[in-house]
């Protein structure tokens, strides 16, 4: 019989998370934007990246590998670019504030880069490009990782996942959210597969002896493989030029592993930039134009297996719809993670409706 699903209020979780994280000496502010992202990573549909993930940035908050009141320094080398120190602060907390740094550029010069060194992990790379949607500006957000794939041909772990997102705000249809891995699957999906000790299918990591595996565990010690072969390798070596060697953050397999490291700090480098769409025609024009590219999209012929088209984001927007009215989706053994981490940090978990594995909700 499959384990029950608890279902959570999303406002109980960011309540939950916000005091265990304060617990770890972060301000209840960023306290509090953790716990939301995370959250929202779990609305969307992205359990890898959501409140799963709660016990290992605590582990490493307790490590001394995350400053939980980090000195964020902004210098400005042109008036269009900002250089950001974070101080080794937790991902979330350093890239909004650097996307807030490359819209307030934006709004007054039309475009903004911020460049950022000593981050950690940041979660779900949909929720920088989110911000600038919400400001109206149209994004992309870069990042390197902890290594996950090897170089091509190679086969040990040399390039991270690094999600590129881009954003760009719609009208009728919806916004564009492009979020994507250069692996075949985000490494938070192999490690939960690990975790439950359920197979992965072929293709999408070998072992540490270089061979294709369908044992997650395996999988999640060994590397991962890049989407598209040689060219979602070729496009994780931009991504660390990008991320890692122009921002003067760590690259080219430095920077510490989220889950094995403790060592100290991991150096992530992110790359921000965010364009204000006003600038070659009117604002209402580019909605137009946004709108009608969109329609024009869903309203192609479909293949005989598809029954709509959707747009990058749709998916993931419409997840989140339903699950703010149904709950939050936690299977058990994450539940139970969940109840260990607040039972060290004297924070309770809220109550939950157990129920079978609804799909739908």
């Amino acid at each position: 019989m499959a384990e029950p699903v608890h279902y959570f209020a999303p406002d109980a979780l960011v309540q939950f998370g916000t005091e265990v994280f304060k617990a770890y000496r972060l301000p209840a502010e960023d306290a509090a934007t953790v716990a939301r992202d995370l959250v929202a990573a779990d609305l969307r549909g992205l359990a890898s990246h959501g409140v799963a993930r709660i016990p290992i940035y605590c582990k490493r908050l307790r490590a001394g590998a995350i400053n939980p009141t980090p000195n964020i320094a902004i210098t400005h080398p042109t008036a269009v670019v900002a250089a950001i120190d974070g101080d080794d602060g937790i991902g979330f907390v350093v890239g909004h504030r650097a996307m807030a740094e490359a819209i307030e550029i934006a709004a007054q010069f039309g475009i903004g880069m911020v460049g950022i060194r000593r981050s950690t992990h940041y979660g779900m790379a949909a929720l920088y490009v989110m911000q600038a949607i919400d400001a109206g500006m149209v994004s992309m957000a870069f990042t390197n990782s902890s290594p996950a794939m090897p170089a091509w041909g190679g086969r040990t772990n040399f390039h991270g996942a690094a999600p590129l997102a881009v954003g760009a705000p719609g009208g009728r249809p919806g916004d564009y959210v492009l979020d994507l891995a250069m692996t075949v699957i985000a490494r938070g999906k192999i490690r939960l597969a690990a975790s439950r000790g359920e197979p992965i299918p072929l293709g999408l990591a070998l072992d540490n002896e270089g061979r294709p595996t369908t044992d997650a565990q395996a999988a999640f010690e060994g590397v991962l493989l890049p989407f598209g072969g040689v060219k979602g390798s070729a496009i994780a070596f931009m991504m660390d030029i990008f991320s890692g060697v122009l921002t003067g953050a760590a690259f080219g397999g430095e920077v510490k592993s989220l889950y094995f490291d403790f060592s100290g700090p991991q150096n992530v480098g992110h790359l921000f930039i965010a364009i204000r769409p006003d600038l070659f025609m009117p604002m209402q024009a580019y909605r137009d134009r946004m709108d009608e590219m969109i329609e024009r999209a869903k309203a192609a012929p479909r293949a005989a297996d598809c029954d709509e088209i959707l747009i990058p984001g749709e998916p993931e927007s419409r997840t989140a719809a339903a699950r703010a009215r149904s709950g939050i989706p936690v299977t058990g053994d994450v539940a139970r993670a969940l109840i260990d981490e607040g039972a060290q940090a004297k924070v309770a978990l809220p109550a939950s409706a157990a129920r079978p594995f609804d799909a739908g909700a």
